[in-house]
Formats: structure tokens, sequence, C-alpha cells
């Protein structure tokens, strides 16, 4: 799953992204899912807020320690301190914090986006339980990596990470507005779901945020649109709409029938010629004679078959074979249209027979 965010709303998703994060540990911990822990590859903030906003979803130190693992690559991501470190003859702990060796593993180098993908194999290989264990990988910032890496890379690690046959599920955060559409529709195209979270206040005529209104900054900073695309296997795209409302530290999703209309009104294709109909357009179009409705004019109509009906001919006992077929000649003399004429054998035929005129040969 990817989840796109921008400037105007920035802070909104990443509460949204610490928000999965912590609901995939807390149902991994529970047992409710199938992987047994979480892998965050922090980039764009400290370890110690991912184990605080957990504890705070209601997971303790025991279940942080077996189900969640973060490869720190926000302390130290080029070496720069352990090598001043190195210099000064400091010790260098490895860990940020003592009491959490074994949640917490700084990685130095995240130029190298192979050693980088071990150490998030290697991490997650690490969890207990029976048989193979799987376990779900978070990254929190795509836009921080590709400070140091380039697209085809990153794109090369997240499509590697997916197709890992003990990675049962991958998210990550991207902030949309700061690169180019191409680089962003690259990302989109590895994941299943988009979730979209858009200001909640933009001005209906331009677009654009409502620049001196701090009511309106206060407003967005606390309520977005949650926009949900999901890719089904057989090609249809289903849309989901949900309000995204922060209390506090907690975060709900809030159904918004409202939203859901206005994102598909914008979703229609922007073309240069109008694709609605006016009121004229539409009465001429109601008056239009189709080719089925003239016929008969008024009066009812009798479909000819190519002979006549049985209770005709129990009627007239005049109408012999000779007799139709000396009608038939007058018909096509009088007429000079073409026309088909058909005459049954007998009288026993069925009009309309549904039967196959290839069943009797054997094929």
């Amino acid at each position: 799953m990817a989840v796109e965010g921008s400037l105007q709303c920035c802070p909104l998703a990443a509460r949204a992204m610490l928000h999965v994060a912590a609901a995939v540990a807390s149902n991994a911990a529970a047992g409710k899912a199938q992987a047994r822990g979480l892998v965050v590859v922090a980039f764009d903030r400290s370890p110690e807020v991912y184990l605080d906003i957990m504890l705070r979803h209601g997971l303790d130190s025991n279940a942080l320690s077996r189900c969640v693992r973060i490869l720190d690559c926000y302390s130290d991501p080029l070496g720069w301190k352990q090598n001043i470190r190195s210099e000064q003859h400091q010790e260098d702990s490895g860990t940020p914090c003592s009491t959490n060796k074994d949640t917490i593993t700084i990685f130095r180098s995240v130029k190298d986006v192979d050693k980088l993908s071990c150490s998030i194999i290697d991490l997650g290989r690490g969890f207990e339980g029976e048989g193979k264990t799987y376990f779900s990988v978070a990254v929190d910032s795509i836009s921080s990596m590709l400070r140091h890496a380039s697209v085809q890379s990153i794109s090369g690690l997240l499509s590697n990470l997916r197709s890992h046959d003990q990675i049962s599920s991958i998210f990550w955060l991207m902030h949309s507005d700061l690169h180019e559409t191409k680089f962003s529709r690259a990302f989109e195209c590895l994941s299943t779901m988009v979730a979209c979270v858009e200001p909640e206040v933009v001005d209906s005529v331009y677009g654009e945020e409502r620049r001196g209104d701090m009511s309106f900054l206060e407003h967005n900073y606390s309520k977005a649109k949650f926009h949900v695309r999901l890719k089904r296997r057989n090609g249809r795209v289903k849309h989901l709409y949900e309000e995204l409302c922060v209390e506090g530290y907690d975060v709900k999703f809030i159904s918004a029938t409202s939203v859901s209309i206005e994102v598909n009104q914008s979703l229609l294709p922007k073309v240069q010629f109008n694709l609605e109909l006016s009121e004229k357009e539409r009465s001429d179009r109601a008056n239009v004679v189709l080719p089925f409705e003239h016929q008969g004019k008024g009066e009812p109509i009798r479909i000819y078959d190519g002979r006549r009906s049985l209770p005709e001919a129990h009627q007239d006992p005049n109408l012999t074979t000779a007799a139709l077929l000396d009608e038939t000649e007058a018909l096509k003399s009088a007429n000079p249209k073409g026309e088909i004429h058909y005459l049954r054998d007998s009288d026993d035929e069925r009009p309309d027979s549904d039967e196959d005129p290839d069943d009797d040969l054997d094929i």
C-alpha cells in the first residue's frame, strides 16, 4: 500500500502512516494477522517515536521486543557520526538506547540499496514462530530515500520486497508534490492500494489554499480527506472515501458520502467538448423515430411468415398449394421490390423453430 501526502497536509499523512504501522503491529502481537511481526524502516523520524506510538496503542514492552524491529536510518544515515567517534576513540554503543537492543538496529549506509534490502530481510527472519514466519515492512518516507538513491533502485527494492515469499505486506509513505508525476506513478504501479491524504478545505475556484487564514490551517491540520483506490486482480478499481480526523494521539476514520460524490465528479476526464446534453438536445433525441417504430402507422402490425396460418386455412376450403403459388406469383408481378417468399412443406411445420437444422447430420 502506498500512502501519499502533500505539504498541505504533511502531518496528517505522517499520522496516518504511524496509525497503520501501530495497527499492523497490534494485530501481529495479538495473532490476528498472517505476519508475526513488523519491520519499520525509519528515515524521517527517530525510532523512539514509533515505540511511543505503539505503546499508546496498547503494546507492552514484551510485545514490542517480540513483534517489532526498527531499522534506524535516521540517526546516522551516512555513518558520519560513527566516523567522528572512531576518530575521537569513543566507544560506539551501536544502538541509540540501551534498553532497546533487540528492537532497534542502526543502518549507516542508506546509499547501498542492496545492503538495505538484506538488512530488512534479516530482521524479518528473526521473528519467532513455527514453520515459515511471515512479516510486514513499513517504509516511513520514500521521499527521504530518493535523496540518497535513484528511482530505479528504490522501485527495484520495493519490487523485490513485494515478491519475497516471507513478506505478507509492505506499505510506504511518499510526499507526491515533492517529485515529478512520473516518479509518483512509478511507485503507484507497484502497489495494489493507494491511499491519498488530501486537504479538507480547498479553494473551490482555483483549487488552492486560502492564504492568510489561520483557521484554515488549523482545520487542515486536524481533518483531511482519505481517498483509497484498491486495484483488484481482475483489473477493476474500487474507490473508498473517508474523513481522517486527529484527536490528540488518536486517529479516526469516518465514512464521508459527500466527499465521495465530489471526488467522483473530479475524476471525469477533462476534455475540450461538452459531454452533457442541453434540454433542446434531449427533446430532439426523444422525438427521433427509430426504424422499428414507424411500422404499422397506427394499425395492428401483422408480420408475414411466408404462409397462411392454420386457422385461416381451415376457414377457407378453396386454399390449396396451387392457389398459394398463384397468389405468390401475383405478388411478385405487382411489386417490383425484392422480397423473399417462403412456402412451407407441410402444415405440421412450426413457424419459429428453435431446433438446429443440422441436428440430423452425423458430424
